[in-house]
Formats: C-alpha cells, structure tokens, sequence
C-alpha cells in the first residue's frame, strides 16, 4: 500500500458491515450485469438520466438553504445556506439525494458541517491527511477511535421534512435507491434484469465513488489558487469524476458561494442547475462571495509564488554592505581594472568585457568614468536586462555620489572608506 493511500491510516476497531456490504454488493451486481446482462439503449438512457437525477440530488440540493417551509439538501445547503428555493425545487431535490444511497441529510450534513469546521485535523471526519484510502472510502467501513468535532446542527434538528427523512431513511433508500430505477425500465421497456443491473446497481456505483473522490481526489490533486494552508485543490479532473465538485480549494475558502467553480468556462454543472433555477424562480437569493474578496485571495497566493521564485534567485550585494569609496581611490583602483561608475554606484565590469555587444573598447576606454548618462541613453538606452546585471557587479559607492537615508532621524555617523582589493559578487 503507498503512502499516498495509507498516510496516517488510523488503528481501527471493527468494522462497519452494513456499509461495507452495500459497497460491496451492489458493484458486484454491477459487474455481473455488465458481463451477463445485454444494455438495450432504453435503459441506458434511464440509467444516465436518473444517475443525473441523483448527483444533482446530492449536489445542488446540497446548495440550499431553505427559508420557506423547511430545509432540503445534503451539501451545501445544510452547510453552507448557498440559496434559497421553493417547496417543488425542494422534494425534487430531496428525492435525488436520497437516490444516492448516502445516508440520511441530517447525517451527511452533520458530518460535512464538522469536515468544513475542523479540515485536516483529528476531528475533521474524513481527515484528508489520513491518506487516500480513508478519505475515499475507509472511514465509512472501518470503525476506529476518532470522532468528529463539534458543529451546529440545532437547524438540522428543528426540521421537521429533514427529520422525517432521516427517521424513514431505510425504506426511502430502498425505494429511491433500488426499486423505482429497477420498476421504471422493468415497466416501460419490460427490461427488470437490466433496470436492477445498469439504472440501479452501476448508477448507484458510479455515484458513490463519484462523491467519495470529493474527500479523496479533491484534497490531492491539483492547485491551490486562492489558499494553501489546507488541503482542498482544484482540479479538472476532479470536476469531471465529481461531476462539478472538482474546484475544491475555492469552495472551501468560500463555502457559502454557490458556485464550486468560480470562472464561467469552468466545469460546473451542479453552478449551472441552479442558475437556471434562478432564472425560472424555482431558487432564489442566490449567494455569491464578493469578487474583489476572491480576487485578493488569488494575488496572495500569486505573490507567494513569485515570493518563491524570487528566492531562489541572486541579487546584488545590498546597499548599506558595499563599501563608500572616495573618487581618489576609484580613480587608482580603475587604472588596475575596469571600474565604471553609474548612477553612484562603482561597478567591476571586468567579467563582462569580452561579452559586451558594444564591444569591449565601451568598457575598457572608460574605466574611472562616469557612464549615468551613456548607459541611460546618451550612447544607448539598456533594457531592463542590462541594467539587472550590471546591478550583480556593484562593488563600492562612491563618496558623495549617491544619497543613501537614514532608517532613523539619528545623525549618521562618517562612512567608511577603504580600497577595493576584490570583486564583491552578489548574493
């Protein structure tokens, strides 16, 4: 097992047999019907759409939070109150994500509520730091001595519709999860076998995994634009395996947006269910974080890494370690040497005089000379390249040919002075 998948895996204590034979039994239905059963087109075509049915369930009815008669949805409506919608919007959604055979809203909300709360620690209940294998799957089978933190979840249980949910989660499951997708291709296309297999079984398989890659695949792979002091990433292709949940690092530092993904172009289907129910008036108040808010997070992480880039990189020596150089002692040391000086600062070109593209005579005809205004312009005007090296061969500062301030309002004591014996390479 690589570390990757086994990270931290904590001791378990038993395990969990009821999840563990759902996830267990109904892929291997699956796979019997892929290799025993024909797939007419008819349900094929079930099988997709109610596969939609339930990730949309699960997903934008997570989105929601519900200010008229009740509150419906697993993720981001339960814990993070993204949106308002009505009634109809509500059952439908609710529907869905009971299809998904993923526990009941109040406990799936309870416990993404406490992931949000204490990410990537002990009381985070899928702890990405525990690796792949528990994140994904692991800490639904395995019992073992971890809890989840603390969270609020008074709303959760003064719902009444969420609570009934919850108390009748078996049957609703069954009914949701297996019967309906079984019956409905069994009686429209007389196809049982396959309605069991495909629309049930491989719909459901593909569901879990598809949300299991959310605590998985979506706290390992990719970027981090907006933060990286947490796990969540963004990914293009933890949006396709998760059908839209793959921008993870900007919903977790704004879970109460609606969108997963913020750019338009960005795969986000769940983003575009509920734009669309916006604009019928099924869903409403529609929260957004502000934009220059977001925008701020992402220059933060753009300047920390050219704060990286720029470490590793040299500079030249700083200004208050060169030494202060009389014009006495820069004209004896330029005899021995190419010294030049420009804008104050006495540079040894001796390293770069056979690389001159104005060919060495620029350098070594004026060596003791004040080239300011050549190298500004008067004779060529330098890129910015040229003016970034010819910084790296800084060695002295002439006295009284530069003005460096004081950091304080203290008099500044006599500078030093002293003969340039050597070259000072840079950083």
């Amino acid at each position: 097992m690589s570390s990757a998948l086994s990270q931290n895996f904590p001791a378990t204590t038993g395990i969990r047999w009821f999840n563990l034979s759902i996830l267990l039994i109904t892929p291997l239905i699956a796979v019997y019907g892929l290799w025993k059963v024909d797939i007419r087109r008819e349900t094929a075509h079930f099988a997709i759409v109610y596969y939609v049915f339930s990730m949309l369930g699960e997903r934008s009815s997570s989105l929601i939070n519900i200010k008229l008669r009740g509150k419906l949805g697993y993720h981001r409506l339960w814990s993070h109150r993204s949106y308002n919608a009505v009634l109809a919007l509500q059952l439908f959604l609710l529907a869905g994500g009971t299809s998904a055979v993923q526990g009941s809203c109040y406990w799936w909300a309870k416990a993404h509520r406490s992931h949000h709360r204490h990410t990537d620690t002990d009381l985070d209940p899928y702890n990405a730091n525990r690796g792949l294998l528990w994140t994904h799957i692991g800490w639904m089978i395995f019992k073992s001595t971890l809890r989840s933190g603390p969270s609020d979840t008074s709303d959760l249980g003064k719902d009444r519709l969420l609570q009934w949910q919850h108390k009748h989660y078996f049957p609703l499951a069954l009914l949701f999860g297996y019967l309906l997708p079984t019956a409905i291709p069994g009686l429209l296309f007389n196809d049982w076998l396959g309605g069991f297999c495909f629309s049930g079984a491989l719909r459901l398989t593909i569901a879990h995994h598809s949300t299991f890659c959310i605590n998985s695949i979506a706290h390992w792979l990719g970027s981090s634009p907006y933060d990286d002091a947490l796990t969540p990433r963004d990914h293009f292709l933890s949006a396709v395996l998760t059908m839209g949940e793959g921008y993870h690092n900007f919903h977790h530092q704004f879970p109460m947006d609606y969108r997963n993904a913020f750019l338009w172009y960005q795969y986000d289907p769940t983003k575009w269910f509920i734009a669309v129910c916006g604009q019928l008036g099924l869903a409403k108040d529609l929260r957004v974080f502000p934009s220059n808010e977001i925008a701020k997070g992402q220059l933060a992480m753009k300047l920390k890494e050219l704060k990286e880039i720029q470490d590793t990189l040299q500079w030249p020596s700083p200004v208050d370690e060169l030494p202060v150089v009389t014009w006495e002692t820069f004209q004896a040391e330029s005899k021995a040497r190419p010294l030049i000086l420009v804008a104050g600062f006495i540079h040894d070109v001796s390293s770069f005089v056979d690389h001159h593209p104005g060919g060495k005579h620029h350098l070594t005809g004026n060596s003791g000379k004040d080239m300011t205004a050549s190298f500004y312009g008067g004779v060529y005007a330098h890129s910015r390249a040229a003016h970034n090296l010819l910084s790296m061969m800084r060695v002295g500062i002439l006295d009284g040919g530069v003005e460096t301030p004081s950091p304080s309002s203290a008099p500044r004591p006599p500078p030093k002075t002293w003969l340039i014996t050597e070259k000072q390479d840079g950083l």
